[in-house]
């Protein structure tokens, strides 16, 4: 059924600029018409849907004790936080990111719940986006080296009691999945959910945690088939380190087995260096900055305009981590757009054309169709802001979009609409009950505490050790 929202002010894109008085009609899930002669209605402005191009599909970290340390600390404390229920627990985070105004979401998966075969867990994490009406990205993440510390885990293990070993081991220790092995269980899963709604991709986790081999085949199988790969890189002065003692030349080697092509997708890239930006540019591959994410694991600030100036494709994510742990992807961009959008009267991008480029690069990350430019033929994904509260004071015109970037949060979603049909209205996601569904993970991770309380009582001691051995790797260069 054709269906019609009138727009005070719509934004198409960064070419076409601002139209005012505009109806956008759409019909199948596709934007057919725009059109002057809106009637006088509440003051509404109409920009394209967001996208949450690098996020996990998890609990919120914080609710574990996973506050103020490093991503090398905090990827172990958030074993308290694994799923307890796969459903609920990417419900949870997709409505979050739905009501926020996205259309589309990355769910790089690192961190299965182990209570179900994989291929099931993914079939979860499915119809939890298809309740939610949102569309995502999906990868299995997947490591076959280093699951503690960059290297032997040993001097970190030493001294802790036998049973405390055997907790660490029994968390975080598996045996290697084979190349072979993973490119079998993304085609099973890609055959399970892969849809209009569903883009399946290849999930290295990092380069520091997949061996060579892994590597070359996860590059050797995007090439045949075309599929898109997710991977983190550099993210930390650890990895950094560690790529420079044990792996010299690490972007370029990428580079020449072909895993930096416009089918990549890069989180991070915090302490990359100039070289290794113009390698990833000239590839067509996207770099994700997590704005949030990075301050709150004191990962450093990543040098996104100098990517932006030698060509490389910006895309913008929350990675779970947003400022206020709200998945509030709106303020996220202003983040990055406060940080990085120049110095004095010399302005990196404009705000509508870094929010451009962050629809535009995000929805080539996540495989989800078109441009995201509200313009016929493109898919009906939009955002309705109240233009009332926005523009609080109308004291005289004021461009909207400045204004989105000088106050803008996810309050002022009225609507989000994805592929024709609304999935969050005033706040409130239409599909799932997202109250209903936060009360009952939060019961049940209440229930499941205390089977994790050995983890607990020697987490002291093993976050010294963590210390000592990361700070050692640097002292070492």
């Amino acid at each position: 059924m054709a269906t019609e929202i009138a727009a005070n002010s719509l934004f198409r894109g960064p070419d076409c600029g601002i139209s005012d008085n505009v109806v956008l009609r759409h019909d199948g899930g596709v934007i057919t018409d725009i059109s002057e002669g809106a009637r006088p209605g509440p003051r509404s402005f109409v920009i394209p849907a967001f996208v949450n191009a690098h996020d996990h599909a998890r609990a919120t970290a914080s609710s574990f004790g996973a506050v103020g340390m490093p991503l090398e600390s905090w990827i172990l404390r958030t074993a308290l936080g694994t799923p307890v229920d796969p459903y609920l627990t990417a419900a949870s985070a997709l409505a979050r990111s739905a009501k926020a105004g996205c259309a589309a979401m990355m769910v790089h998966y690192t961190r299965p719940s182990g209570t179900m075969p994989l291929v099931d867990e993914a079939k979860a994490i499915a119809k939890a986006a298809s309740d939610v009406g949102i569309r995502i990205a999906f990868a299995m993440a997947v490591r076959d080296q280093n699951p503690i510390v960059y290297g032997d885990a040993k001097p970190v293990l030493a001294g802790l009691a036998s049973n405390d070993r055997k907790t660490i081991e029994d968390l975080f220790v598996r045996a290697p999945m084979s190349p072979d092995a993973y490119i079998e269980l993304t085609d099973a899963v890609a055959a399970a959910i892969a849809g209009p709604m569903v883009d399946v991709q290849l999930g290295p986790a990092g380069v520091q945690w997949c061996s060579k081999p892994l590597l070359e085949a996860v590059a050797e199988n995007s090439a045949r088939t075309g599929r898109r790969i997710h991977m983190h890189i550099l993210e930390t002065a650890y990895q950094r380190a560690w790529a420079d003692q044990h792996f010299p030349n690490m972007v370029r080697w990428l580079r020449d087995i072909g895993f930096l092509s416009e089918r990549l997708t890069l989180a991070h890239g915090i302490h990359a260096r100039p070289e290794e930006l113009e390698m990833i540019a000239a590839s067509g591959a996207r770099i994700v900055t997590n704005f949030s994410s990075n301050m709150h694991l004191r990962s450093g600030l990543a040098p996104i305009a100098a990517a932006h100036k030698c060509g490389c494709a910006i895309a913008v994510g929350v990675d779970g981590l947003a400022l206020d742990e709200d998945d509030d992807i709106l303020r996220e961009m202003r983040l990055v757009q406060m940080i990085h959008g120049g110095l004095g009267f010399k302005a990196t991008w404009t705000p509508a054309e870094l929010f451009a480029l962050a629809i535009r690069n995000g929805r080539r990350a996540t495989g989800a169709p078109g441009s995201g430019e509200l313009v016929a033929g493109n898919p009906a994904d939009y955002v309705v802001i109240d233009l009332d509260r926005l523009d609080r004071d109308q004291i005289m015109p004021v461009d909207p979009m400045a204004l989105l970037f000088a106050r803008g949060n996810a309050s002022l979603v009225k609507e989000v609409v994805v592929a024709g049909k609304t999935i969050a209205r005033d706040g409130v996601c239409v599909g799932v009950d997202l109250p209903g569904v936060e009360q009952e993970l939060r019961a049940m991770y209440r229930a499941n505490f205390g089977k994790l309380e050995g983890f607990q009582r020697m987490w002291q001691p093993l976050s010294e050790r963590l210390e000592d051995w990361f700070e050692q790797q640097l002292t070492c260069q």
